[in-house]
């Protein structure tokens, strides 16, 4: 699997983690969402992933998107 994809999975993980969360646990989980949201368009603009970053160094294959 390559980072392009576990970051993408990680991303898509945590805001429907977190949008069950803000459902059944408190409201306040949706920020999270907001912050997972933000962080992607941010990698979208500027190329700056720090899971991308982080899953490289931990030797995982690159893909196409965060070279």
């Amino acid at each position: 699997m390559s980072v392009d994809r576990i970051v993408m999975m990680f991303a898509g993980f945590m805001v429907l983690a977190s949008l069950g969360l803000g459902l059944t646990v408190s409201p306040y989980f949706f920020w999270l969402t907001a912050f997972v949201g933000a962080n992607l368009m941010q990698a979208s603009v500027t190329g700056f992933c720090p899971a991308a970053i982080l899953l490289k160094k931990l030797g995982v294959k690159p893909g196409v998107a965060f070279t």
